[in-house]
């Protein structure tokens, strides 16, 4: 049995406007047994305000159930999954939030004291170690605020290093298949970017990079696993060619979910990588935050990272400010502490054992997914997929219906959409990661639900074409939304 709605949604909710009747209140105070006082004679004219126009005049239930009915249109991980491909967006195990609760971590203060501040740096210092361990790299900075972040401090620290050498070179070499932020931040440190195109298998084109490569090269900014979801098999090669000419190996590892405990990016040769640490261990994210992105180096590296570095002088831990070569300062603070309290609570819940199988589950439950809808979406990539996988929507725009049409009829069926149309080098791309925490069962139902809409396209486009259908706000003009948003309610 499918299930084509959430069947805990209400979505007849009106405004909290249409339920204001004058005179209604939501509280009720006791008689007043003072003498009553003018608020603007005891406060100030300047810290009292006027009635505010149209305000809702609406009773303590009615505040409660509206809120109520409107928590019922959020979409979150305690309602189901979240097959958004790239992101990650996994289960957190709540035990991680209890301990980043932790009263004195929770209320530590930045400016406080090194002396006060011991235990915070010593979980930062095996936060460090840890994370050096799982890449293969000799050092860390969990400075960067996040993903995009982390991978302008890269780029930073190779310009520094190369700048050493009396050269920081021109450009940047970055694929086809790399996630969408990497030539922004290639361009804000200070390089020109040049795009290198995927072979058929989806992968770098070793050979066209032994062509481009040459002394005006600082790095190869590479996303390994590939927004493909596809392994770079040839990353030890691609190593080699840059280092022969003196260029470095930058890794985008927002796709550590597929590596962790298997493969270390720093025994195939990276110089540098960036790890999401809101993704692959463990911190709600979404909406803007909140994140962090710690960079991995190698020795080459490490004395431009940025200040302050954790020292420890006999069992007391200190702030290195006195780097002669580092980068500077990234941002105010040591980096965002709570979702480094959360992933070291993560890396010692599950130990390396644990961390590998999280890596197994989330290829496999991709794989899964691979197979059963394969014979109902185009594949346009034959090479193994890794934590993800990209299907095109070349199939169903034979009968006019294309990915976003797809995705909105997922609502229907009460999951949240797939990422569409990424990555740009599949047209109409469909790009779906389950993550290691989705149950055989939840993926059964999700699979179901792309085979009915897939079934439903060839039976009926019109359907899907014109969904949702059970929601709250109906199909609606995207172009208009994004450019005329309405943004102020006006009573009628």
């Amino acid at each position: 049995m499918i299930d084509r709605v959430r069947p805990h949604l209400v979505i007849n909710e009106r405004l909290i406007f249409e339920h204001s009747s004058p005179g209604k209140v939501a509280y009720q105070l006791p008689v007043l047994d003072v003498p009553a006082v003018d608020p603007a004679e005891a406060l100030g004219t300047e810290s009292v305000r006027a009635e505010i126009e149209d305000f809702p005049e609406v009773s303590e239930v009615e505040v409660v159930r509206h809120y109520a009915r409107l928590s019922t249109w959020n979409y979150s991980l305690n309602t189901g999954m979240y097959p958004l491909g790239s992101c990650t967006m996994k289960y957190n195990p709540r035990v991680n939030e209890l301990v980043a609760r932790i009263e004195e971590l929770a209320w530590a203060h930045p400016y406080q004291p090194e002396a006060l501040a011991q235990g915070s740096m010593e979980i930062m210092s095996r936060l460090e170690t840890a994370l050096a361990e799982i890449t293969g790299m000799d050092a860390v900075t969990l400075e960067p605020a996040a993903g995009a972040h982390g991978e302008l401090t890269a780029i930073l620290l190779i310009r520094a290093a190369l700048a050493r050498r009396g050269n920081p070179r021109k450009k940047i070499l970055i694929p086809d298949s790399a996630h969408g932020t990497n030539p922004a931040s290639a361009a804000i440190g200070g390089y020109a970017v040049e795009n290198i195109k995927s072979n058929d298998a989806g992968m770098l084109d070793v050979a066209a990079l032994e062509q481009i490569v040459n002394e005006d090269v600082a790095a190869l900014m590479v996303t390994n696993p590939n927004t493909l979801g596809v392994f770079e098999e040839h990353i030890i090669r691609v190593a080699e060619i840059l280092h022969a000419k003196g260029a470095f190996l930058y890794m985008d590892g927002a796709n550590m979910n597929a590596l962790m405990g298997i493969a270390r990016p720093g025994d195939f040769g990276v110089d540098a990588l960036h790890l999401n640490l809101h993704k692959t261990f463990s911190t709600p994210h979404g909406g803007g935050g909140p994140g962090a992105g710690p960079v991995a180096v190698k020795k080459t590296l490490e004395p431009f990272l940025p200040v302050p570095r954790l020292k420890q002088s006999g069992k007391k831990w200190a702030y290195d400010y006195k780097r002669k070569h580092s980068i500077g300062r990234l941002r105010a603070f040591y980096g965002n502490f709570g979702v480094m309290v959360r992933a070291l609570a993560y890396i010692l819940a599950h130990g390396g054992p644990g961390l590998r199988k999280v890596t197994l589950d989330a290829v496999l439950n991709a794989n899964y997914i691979r197979k059963h809808l394969e014979p109902f979406y185009e594949l346009p990539y034959q090479s193994p997929s890794m934590h993800e996988v990209v299907f095109s929507d070349h199939r169903q725009a034979q009968k006019g219906v294309h990915t976003g049409e797809i995705a909105k009829r997922l609502i229907d069926y009460g999951f949240h959409p797939y990422t569409v149309s990424f990555p740009l080098i599949v047209h109409g791309a469909l790009m779906i990661e389950p993550t290691e925490t989705e149950t055989k069962r939840e993926l059964d139902r999700f699979i179901q639900a792309m085979t009915a809409i897939a079934e439903e396209v060839d039976r009926d486009p019109q359907l899907v074409k014109t969904a949702p259908h059970a929601t709250g706000t109906s199909r609606v003009d995207e172009v208009a939304a994004a450019r005329k948003p309405v943004l102020r309610w006006k009573p009628a």
